[in-house]
């Protein structure tokens, strides 16, 4: 078997769902990979904790004061988001693994693909963001953006091989959330406790929020158009509440490849951080002698209108993924401090649709201006 050099890898966000389940992967491919860089949000203590066990070059929080004192010798404290951007353009990295949820991981990730470092994307709301500018920058730098997204990396996998443009639809599953099955339940009264119980993925509280609205699947659907240079009319969803399937490819010839597995994270994980080797993981295997019931519907996109907010935000074009992404999170973090129903996070989200319908996206500052504007609107409605 070939050998696996030796990749150095920066994670972004590895205090969350997605960072901490690497971390695992990491333990597993000790050999395989070298971690230079770690970055977080507030949870210092753990980054802390993380730093001491596996030794990065450099660490970064959004309080660094707080990491003063715990950690070794040797490992040094980036104070500015400039000095991120330096060390992720650097010589000794060769991967980038972004699991930071919203848009705080925007500019390091640009930085990063500019400087031709391959990208494990586990944040949607990059492409979703500014797919155009980040698909042109990483042509540009022969920069490999892997999805982690056990959906998009489940397409991905589907596709090696293939000719292209060779598909005629993707579809991508859904578990359908903790309310698809309950058409009884009034929306507008769900609490936030309610809305975090997600049936079968450990999630972040951002992306359990999001997949209760179906507003991941919105993400997802434009991520997809950019990474597989799909159109619209040419992505589906399907609620699939086993999770099994992560996704699936209808080729111009209307075969089908599917990739299954028990839902992990852990394994889209470890697929991008060794692409394209593979290698024994952590994952747990498919028993087949146990009966196995696969179902799939269509969403009920009048009560989780969402995957179709995504199609509307293909078809505006320019910077209209930034407004519904940027709406979508200030929306969530008021129905978080409960000031909006959970039913109005899907109406204000259409709204600065309708609001913002034709936004420029010709460049970062058009599209950092298209998010101010939304998020203003999202936060007075």
């Amino acid at each position: 078997m070939e050998k696996i050099s030796k990749k150095r890898l920066a994670i972004l966000g590895s205090t969350g769902s997605v960072g901490c389940q690497t971390l695992e992967v990491l333990r597993h491919l000790a050999a395989d990979i070298e971690l230079i860089g770690l970055v977080a949000g507030k949870q210092t203590d753990l980054l802390a904790e993380q730093a001491r066990e596996f030794k990065p070059q450099w660490v970064m929080s959004q309080h660094n004061p707080a990491l003063q004192g715990k950690l070794l010798p040797g490992t040094r404290i980036l104070n500015s988001e400039a000095e991120l951007c330096e060390q992720l353009s650097g010589a000794d990295i060769d991967l980038v693994l972004c699991a930071i949820v919203g848009t705080a991981g925007f500019l390091p990730v640009l930085n990063a693909i500019r400087s031709g470092k391959d990208i494990a994307l586990a944040s949607k709301e990059i492409l979703v963001m500014a797919g155009e500018l980040i698909m042109r920058e990483a042509a540009k730098s022969g920069s490999k953006l892997l999805p982690v997204d056990s959906e998009h990396c489940a397409i991905f996998q589907c596709l090696q091989g293939q000719a292209e443009p060779g598909f005629k639809r993707l579809l991508l599953t859904a578990s359908g959330g903790p309310f698809h099955n309950r058409p009884e339940l009034d929306l507008n009264q769900v609490s936030v406790a309610q809305a975090l119980r997600h049936p079968t993925w450990k999630m972040g509280r951002k992306i359990s929020l999001d997949s209760a609205t179906m507003m991941n699947k919105a993400l997802e659907i434009i991520e997809a158009a950019w990474l597989f240079n799909a159109k619209a009319e040419q992505i589906e969803v399907l609620v699939h509440p086993q999770s099994i399937v992560h996704s699936m490819v209808e080729f111009k010839d209307h075969s089908i490849l599917a990739q299954l597995g028990i839902p992990d994270m852990r394994l889209p994980i470890q697929y991008c951080l060794l692409y394209p080797q593979r290698q024994a993981s952590l994952q747990q295997s498919m028993d087949f002698s146990q009966i196995i019931t696969l179902e799939f519907e269509p969403p009920d996109l009048e009560r989780f209108p969402a995957p179709e907010l995504a199609k509307q935000a293909l078809r505006n074009g320019g910077a209209a993924g930034a407004v519904l992404n940027a709406a979508n999170e200030v929306a969530v973090e008021r129905f978080c401090r409960q000031e909006i129903s959970f039913a109005q996070i899907s109406q204000i989200v259409a709204a600065a649709l309708q609001e913002f319908p034709k936004c420029s996206a010709d460049s970062l500052e058009d599209i950092l201006l298209a998010d101010a504007e939304a998020r203003k609107f999202a936060a007075m409605q």
